[in-house]
């Protein structure tokens, strides 16, 4: 058999500045090995190399994020045939290997001899721009969200070493007024200095809604102390600025949301998608940048495993039927179908009619949700793969 013959598996540890590249034959020998720089010019050559030594080059590497994007555009836009193996995969398969060193180059032989053992991996492919603008902008999103909640907290702890009635006093995750209050007030002597009055006027000059009970009830919290606590005057300003970044991170989310509504809109499934009680534009969003064409599920079924929401076998000996909660699945995914249901679920209509039923029949709040959640993965992959919106009844068929 000829170099031109054979075929070769190329395992890639993929990383920020370069990658590790192994190359095996169908025995499992070492064709090569070497370190390539996170570059074009590198990349390609890189794929020139395993031309050389073989007809047939499969590639796989061990992160579909951004560090592998250059990578993954090249060989893909070079007709080569990529699959991603899972590093909890990877990890699992080092541990049959001799010795307890880790290393690039064994990492990407490992890469690249469980891409040659096992033919399941899904093939990777490049996004379309709409789905990688969604799968940018959702992801940013998240972040800011993070971000978001991470702030309230740290400010409202802070606020519990000022006045501790202040801080009960409202939902800051909530009540816009109350984080415009803490930007120009934050002591119990500061807001009984300027009183209701004042204060109310203060406020409605930044269009703060019911400024006058947002007014109210600070003063009532500022009046139930007089003591001042150790470190106030630095914690106010430390409060006043972190106010300021929560009103700024409300505004960036606004805006990232609206520029998620209109890319996702544009999309010829959107319309479909929104259909769907529960499924409004960011979730449906959400969902196309996980999912993408779904060419990469077979069926509805595929999907639900995908979101962890089909129920896996744990069975041996004679303990049979033993179904429990799968360990590996999309988080982000199944949290677009639970947070779906909850808000289809607290609508009146089929999806609560289901929930209750669940309900009755001894389930948990979280068990009928994920059983409701699992049941509209099928609904609307029938809708997606149909084209067809949501309909509350059955199909009208034409021969009705």
């Amino acid at each position: 058999m000829t170099d031109r013959d054979r075929r070769i598996w190329v395992g890639i540890d993929a990383g920020k500045g370069h990658h590790w590249a192994v190359a095996l034959d169908g025995e499992g020998q070492v064709v090569f090995s070497r370190k390539v720089i996170n570059d074009e010019a590198e990349i390609l050559e890189l794929i020139t190399v395993a031309g050389e030594h073989t007809g047939e080059a499969r590639w796989a590497v061990d992160i579909s994020g951004r560090s592998s994007t250059l990578l993954l555009a090249l060989l893909i836009g070079h007709g080569q045939s990529v699959v991603y193996v899972p590093g909890r995969t990877v990890n699992r398969m080092a541990a049959a290997y001799r010795g307890e060193g880790k290393t690039d180059a064994k990492d990407a032989r490992v890469i690249a001899d469980t891409a040659r053992l096992r033919q399941d991996f899904v093939p990777l492919s490049l996004p379309g721009e709409q789905v990688a603008m969604l799968r940018l902008l959702t992801a940013h999103r998240a972040d800011l969200v993070t971000d978001r909640v991470r702030l309230i907290n740290r400010m409202r702890d802070l606020l519990l070493g000022i006045s501790p009635a202040l801080e009960r006093a409202f939902d800051y995750s909530a009540v816009k007024g109350a984080v415009v209050l803490l930007t120009g007030y934050q002591t119990p002597a500061a807001l009984r200095r300027v009183g209701v009055n004042r204060l109310g006027a203060w406020l409605a000059r930044r269009k703060v809604r019911c400024a006058a009970e947002v007014a109210a009830r600070a003063v009532e919290a500022a009046r139930a102390q007089v003591t001042v606590l150790p470190g106030q005057d630095r914690a106010a300003r430390l409060v006043g600025a972190m106010a300021r970044q929560l009103l700024d991170i409300d505004e960036q989310i606004k805006e990232i949301e609206r520029e998620i509504r209109e890319i996702f809109r544009a999309d010829e499934r959107a319309e479909v998608i929104e259909s769907m009680p529960g499924m409004g534009p960011i979730l449906g969003a959400e969902f196309i940048a996980i999912v993408g064409d779904l060419s990469g599920y077979a069926d509805a079924g595929r999907l639900a495993s995908h979101a962890g929401l089909a129920p896996v076998p744990r069975d041996s000996g004679r303990r049979t039927g033993n179904l429990q909660k799968p360990r590996r699945y999309h988080r982000r995914l199944r949290h677009v179908f639970y947070l779906s249901a909850q808000a289809a679920m607290m609508r009146p209509g089929l999806s609560r009619e289901y929930y209750l039923r669940k309900r009755a029949e001894g389930h948990t709040h979280v068990q009928a949700l994920l059983a409701l959640a699992r049941r509209r993965v099928d609904v609307l992959w029938a809708m997606l793969r149909d084209g067809q919106p949501y309909m509350a009844g059955p199909p009208v068929t034409n021969g009705a």
